[in-house]
């Protein structure tokens, strides 16, 4: 609210009083601390070394050691929902983010479009004088405004802070990543050729924000949120850091349980009683219609697998390993600066996981990750061809479901399942050695990830705002824990919280948790009316191995009844558990829209996926108007996805070619006998589907290459995706390829040259192509 005039004016300024409180922009309080959030990526309590895992982490280790852990910290199960609650104090639901931005729905609390009427942190902080940065992943904007035809509400930018560098979506190549600029697109500033991986390049740039405004103003507060993509898929990481753990896991993910479940109790993570529960503790569960339970959440016991399968299986680990300790290493160099620029001791560090560790790998882990969102589990086989490339440019890996588990230690289940400990029971450390006396100490109070805001607002003195940017607030669902952070023995006032995540439910309640059993989307089992609920007393359970249900059946009745009321009061309904395909049939807005055909043009702005057409199996066909100056013209016509997944229209030794890359396993390759000629001319290729692979759900069709409408080659059976290209990296470039090549054929960006395109069109219409170059022919004549 902006403040009263209270100078005087004249006639003339000089007989004036000049008052500069409405005008001069906020400021922070003398000696105001700084506040770092950051976020690491499905990363579950048992992985990290300071919580009792295998997984060297020095730099987190160095904030423990000068700050409080928390051994009930609990997040949504899910990252964009996690974000969220963290960055507003809020439930999840109440700020309509009960799931990803990818499958968000038109109902209050699945939205995906945090209201402005529920305050980010940031704004709060800007509106007292602080800086504010973001830095690496964001997935807090619908995919359908991600674009930059897109209004820019829900970016960074419009949501208070100042600086934005990073990733719009829920995940991104490593070495290929999609990056944002403030509110721009821009290519990585290097290759991984030349020794770029993402994690570095996001510490450069947070430092780079920090110092640039610390230079100017020393005494000005910041607030930094930063998000690396460690260790979500895929996971990418110099083979050197890989190596560093040859061996470390090769005792199979049921004994690192045992092994981490006994550091645990050493350390008091958990109690010295805790039981390890079951690594498959619903194989037994069937659905409503008989269906088993998922095979895609189901661990493979280390006692079965082949000796090949163990290898493959310890290399993922390996792999995943050393993406958290060349992570944490880039996060030391911050640490370093802010500790040389006399900031680290008064610097509040929050550092948590967005959710547990993530099971979708699958029982056999993955060398693209794409399989899972289009229903496929991959086959040792499959992989062991990537064996000495995993964590490389030619794989987008994840690591099977059984160290989902293990990372999971002693909980049950994974990342996606709010109902149970391992998908909500995660890692948190805050410190802040000016203002907070215990260093190296454990806090077991029941915090919920809505909490840390309020407690962050405590700390700093900083009252909830009933207005922000002059918009009235809601009030925060979070409740702050500071008291606990000065005594263990001090009570929070927290009594309840609640969870939803894709089909699954839990809630908490003094002591007690109650939870559905329901295997999470894309399970699709609905009937939410016929779960069967589970009763726990999580103080001494953590593990949720006694289910106390048949001896308290009145308590199960009080929970879940309690569960209905907290749903109500938080937007928790209605429940989804959608298949795979079910939730890509979902009509959601969209600046594409359903039109027959999309015009792309070079010289343009990547166009991502959310806004580019998607072609999910169809018939399609590319149609590319160029004028061949050269008989050395070549480069891309028109490339949709990457080198895991998509297809491309080109020119190289002079002819045309088509590559359809199934999920970097095969390259599905079509090249034209001839030249193409001098001249102006439309260069394109249909793809036309005929069924599918064996009776699957594997796409498969003919390819026909075209110049000026005469078919000059084909191919018969070329597989396609059946659903997406991924979750990053499946948008639409003409005239060159941005990020990693779709195809080995050519190196990447292969510009085209020696001649010019002057667009590209997709048509999705089903017509043959010779219709669709007639109507795109009479449509340009209209115009």
């Amino acid at each position: 609210m902006t403040a009263e005039f209270n100078g005087t004016i004249a006639l003339d300024i000089r007989d004036s009083e000049p008052d500069w409180g409405p005008y001069a922009a906020p400021k922070a309080p003398d000696n105001a601390p700084n506040v770092l959030y950051l976020v690491w990526d499905d990363i579950g309590i048992a992985t990290w070394d300071c919580f009792g895992g295998l997984v060297e982490m020095p730099a987190m280790t160095r904030i423990a050691q000068r700050g409080v852990r928390l051994s009930q910290f609990h997040t949504t199960a899910l990252c964009s929902p996690t974000r969220a609650s963290l960055l507003t104090g809020r439930n999840s639901t109440t700020v309509g983010m009960a799931t990803i931005e990818e499958f968000t729905e038109g109902f209050p609390g699945i939205n995906g479009r945090i209201p402005d009427d529920t305050a980010l942190i940031s704004e709060v902080l800007a509106e007292r004088g602080y800086n504010t940065y973001c830095v690496g992943k964001w997935h807090l904007t619908p995919i359908d405004e991600c674009s930059v035809a897109a209004t820019r509400r829900h970016w960074p930018l419009s949501r208070g802070f100042e600086r934005f560098y990073g990733f719009m979506g829920g995940e991104t190549d490593q070495w290929y990543p999609e990056l944002i600029y403030d509110n721009h697109p821009v290519e990585a500033p290097a290759t991984p050729e030349e020794g770029y991986h993402l994690s570095e390049d996001l510490a450069d740039k947070a430092i780079e924000f920090i110092r640039d405004s610390t230079m100017i103003a020393p005494d000005k507060p910041w607030f930094t949120y930063l998000c690396p993509g460690a260790g979500h898929a895929p996971h990418h990481i110099f083979k050197e850091w890989a190596d560093r753990y040859a061996g470390s896991f090769d005792m199979g993910y049921e004994r690192y349980r045992e092994i981490v479940l006994e550091n645990q109790k050493k350390l008091g993570v958990v109690p010295p009683d805790t039981e390890l529960s079951a690594v498959n503790p619903y194989a037994d569960v069937t659905g409503p219609n008989g269906e088993p339970w998922p095979l895609q959440d189901t661990v493979r016991p280390w006692d079965s697998l082949s000796d090949d399968e163990k290898r493959l299986f310890a290399r993922m680990a390996e792999v995943f390993a050393g993406f958290l300790s060349y992570t944490d290493a880039q996060i030391g160099r911050i640490l370093d600066f802010l500790e040389e620029s006399g900031q680290l001791d008064n610097t509040i560090i929050v550092v948590i996981s967005d959710n547990g560790a993530s099971g979708e790998g699958g029982p056999n882990g993955s060398v693209n990750e794409g399989k899972f969102f289009n229903g496929y589990i991959d086959t040792v086989e499959e992989s062991m061809a990537f064996f000495d490339e995993l964590g490389s440019p030619k794989t987008y890996n994840h690591y099977p479901i059984g160290w989902a588990m293990a990372f999971n230690t002693p909980y049950k289940l994974y990342k996606r399942y709010a109902s149970h400990e391992g998908g909500i029971a995660d890692t948190a450390i805050i410190s802040w050695p000016n203002g907070i006396a215990a260093h190296g100490e454990f806090r077991d109070n029941y915090v919920n990830v809505a909490d840390i805001t309020p407690t962050i607002y405590e700390l700093l003195g900083v009252v909830p705002p009933e207005t922000v940017r002059g918009i009235p607030q809601k009030p925060l669902d979070g409740v702050s824990f500071k008291a606990a952070l000065d005594d263990p023995s001090a009570e929070t006032g927290k009594e309840t919280q609640y969870y939803t995540m894709l089909g699954t439910r839990g809630i908490w309640h003094k002591g007690w948790f109650a939870n559905t059993v329901h295997p999470a989307s894309p399970a699709g089992w609905s009937n939410f009316d016929k779960d069967r609920w589970e009763l726990y007393n999580i103080e001494n359970d953590r593990s949720q191995c006694r289910d106390l249900a048949a001896e308290h059946p009145d308590k199960v009745a009080e929970m879940e009844a309690l569960w209905f009321s907290e749903a109500e009061k938080y937007n928790g309904l209605p429940l989804s558990d959608l298949n795979m395909l079910e939730t890509l049939g979902r009509q959601r807005p969209t600046l594409a829209g359903n039109r027959p055909r999309y015009i792309y043009y070079p010289h343009t702005a990547p166009v991502p996926m959310g806004a580019c057409v998607m072609i999910a199996g169809r018939s399609f066909s590319v149609l590319a108007e160029v004028n061949v100056e050269s008989p050395d013209a070549e480069g891309v016509l028109l490339k949709q996805g990457a080198g895991h997944g998509g297809y491309v229209l080109f020119v190289a030794d002079g002819r045309l070619q088509f590559v359809y890359n199934f999920f970097g396993e095969e390259e599905q390759r079509v090249i034209a006998p001839d030249p193409v000629p001098l001249g102006d001319h439309t260069l394109g290729v249909a793809y036309a589907r005929t069924g599918t692979v064996d009776g699957s759900h594997t796409p498969v069709g003919d390819v026909s290459l075209y110049v000026d409408g005469d078919v000059v080659a084909t191919a018969t059976g070329v597989k396609a995706h059946p659903f997406t290209f991924g979750l990053a990296g499946g948008g639409v470039s003409v005239g060159r390829n941005l990020g990693q090549s779709v195809s080995a054929a050519y190196r990447a960006p292969f510009d085209f040259r020696g001649g010019t395109i002057s667009r590209a069109t997709i048509d999705v219409s089903g017509a043959p192509y010779r219709d669709a170059e007639r109507e795109l022919a009479a449509a340009f004549a209209r115009d």
